[in-house]
């Protein structure tokens, strides 16, 4: 692949620990390239992206557990159901949640969208850094980035995950689904995952 001069490459522990530190970084998923941060530093991804801000990120994590200690009480048995079905995979649950996770990534809301990605090296990543904040890796407006060099081309200089060539992901978004209230979903972007419950 023909990258960017200086493009900086690293692996699971380096980058998980640049990722702690605060810094945005490129990894692959199951369905499109990521653009990330931890929650506490999501800023700087819409202004990297240059998305509006009234367009919220996505937390992405390693284990259900680990993201739905952030969703409702109300929802958590609906999101548990859905969870055991779809992740790890192409479903993004957007559930009702509160505090400083909310003002992080969906400023001025009341929920977050969470997923965990079908990709070995991106959940080994994100076991190691803990949950983060994500949006995919293109210049809001653009097409998306479809692999690592299509991602550093976007968003030369940032850090990148090695080693490569990234695996091939399904290039489809994944399917978003609302809670509602107690068995009630609503599907806001069809995408890789047909969801039967909804």
């Amino acid at each position: 692949m023909n990258f960017s001069k200086g493009q900086p490459l690293f692996d699971v522990s380096q980058l998980s620990l640049m990722l702690r530190e605060g810094a945005a970084a490129l990894f692959p998923t199951d369905t499109l390239p990521a653009l990330a941060s931890i929650p506490e530093r999501a800023t700087q991804l819409w202004k990297i992206k240059r998305r509006p801000t009234h367009k919220p990120l996505i937390l992405m994590g390693s284990s259900a557990s680990e993201l739905l200690q952030f969703a409702g009480l109300n929802s958590l048995e609906d999101a548990e159901l859905m969870a055991s079905k779809y992740w790890p995979g192409a479903l993004t649950m957007i559930l009702p949640s509160s505090g400083s996770i909310v003002d992080a990534l969906n400023p001025g809301g009341v929920n977050i969208g969470m997923r965990i990605p079908a990709c070995e090296v991106a959940i080994e990543l994100l076991s190691k850094s803990g949950p983060l904040a994500t949006t995919s890796a293109n210049i809001a407006g653009y097409p998306p980035t479809l692999n690592a060099e299509e991602a550093t081309n976007c968003f030369p200089g940032l850090p990148l995950l090695g080693p490569l060539p990234w695996p091939n992901p399904s290039g489809l978004a994944s399917t978003v689904i609302l809670w509602r209230s107690k068995g009630c979903w609503q599907v806001l972007r069809k995408g890789a995952v047909i969801v039967q419950e909804v």
